[in-house]
């Protein structure tokens, strides 16, 4: 893969020598980024590393022009979508798709048009659209949370869960969580909460109402979890099970490092700040004629008292 060879071969130094110097030529160079809007703390994370990195990015190229739109469903960001489509010399777009299948359509319209296209992290339905896609490891995230379960029941018990967006990467993280759970754990209920407090609450209710004894949570998203927590003490069931999430809050982990609960003891990592990365990349791309194509997956790691302190960033807006 040639961001692998990218990555190793110290082009990182070459940028730097370069000094935001090394353009080809003075076309403008215009890419569209296309995310979500804040609708959870993940989110929120993901708007404020991208307007980092791109109020660096054009300070650093002035032949450099970012776009951001931020999309509050998936209908605005197919109109969004389109909106940049019909417009003039649009060199790249990078997108997190709100969700998977709605947004193909769109941005294989984009791609036919020889817009260079970078997805981040909610696949596409379609494959080989994109030019270069960049995640974490969905089924990691999933096999990771079903693996520590397992070790915290040998012998067996009853878990629920909660599944995100409609997207490519919730079915990766489901599919992952499954074929690592032990066959001796009873998975009672899979229900989308979409990655949402609120909507874990609400989730949350109905299992409780239904199942009189859980033993574990996996909610695959910190921000859920919180809803789980006060669904949990709202129905006088608090201590009762453990719960994994995901993402890396630091709400989450600075309990996670403080061991200060213990229906709370891990959740798995999977940074918002992979939108930067992939902008990053895109740019230098066109900037530096870096060869970018194919997959980059970042790692993931359980995050636990032991090793908490190397995920906790008290700063962060996530």
């Amino acid at each position: 893969m040639k961001l692998t060879k990218y990555l190793a071969a110290g082009a990182f130094a070459v940028l730097a020598a370069a000094g935001g110097q090394a353009f080809a030529d003075d076309m403008k160079i215009r890419i569209g980024v296309s995310i979500p809007a804040a609708d959870h703390g993940w989110t929120g994370g993901l708007g404020y590393h991208a307007q980092q990195e791109i109020a660096r990015l054009e300070a650093q190229y002035p032949n450099l022009e970012i776009i951001l739109k931020t999309a509050a469903n998936a209908s605005d960001q197919v109109n969004q979508i389109e909106d940049l489509n019909s417009g003039e010399g649009l060199t790249a777009l990078v997108i997190l798709p709100y969700e998977s299948a709605p947004l193909t359509a769109p941005v294989k319209d984009i791609a036919d048009k020889g817009v260079y296209v970078t997805v981040v992290d909610r696949g596409l339905a379609e494959s080989g659209i994109e030019n270069f896609y960049i995640a974490g490891d969905n089924p990691a995230l999933g096999r990771e949370a079903a693996l520590y379960i397992n070790s915290r029941l040998p012998d067996g018990g009853k878990v629920v869960a909660m599944r995100g967006i409609p997207t490519d990467i919730d079915n990766q993280r489901v599919d992952g969580f499954k074929e690592a759970l032990n066959s001796n754990i009873e998975l009672l209920d899979e229900k989308h909460s979409n990655w949402n407090r609120d909507e874990g609450f609400a989730v949350m209710q109905d299992y409780l109402q239904r199942f009189p004894h859980i033993d574990a949570v996996w909610t695959q998203d910190d921000d859920t979890t919180l809803g789980v927590i006060d669904a949990a003490r709202q129905a006088g069931r608090e201590g009762e099970f453990f719960i994994v999430g995901g993402g890396g809050m630091k709400q989450v982990v600075k309990v996670v490092l403080d061991g200060s609960n213990p229906e709370i003891p891990v959740t798995v990592s999977y940074p918002p700040s992979m939108i930067a990365t992939a902008i990053e990349l895109t740019a230098e791309h066109f900037v530096n004629k870096i060869p970018l194509d194919g997959r980059y997956i970042l790692n993931t790691s359980l995050i636990t008292k032991d090793n908490a302190n190397l995920f906790y960033f008290p700063d962060s807006p996530y």
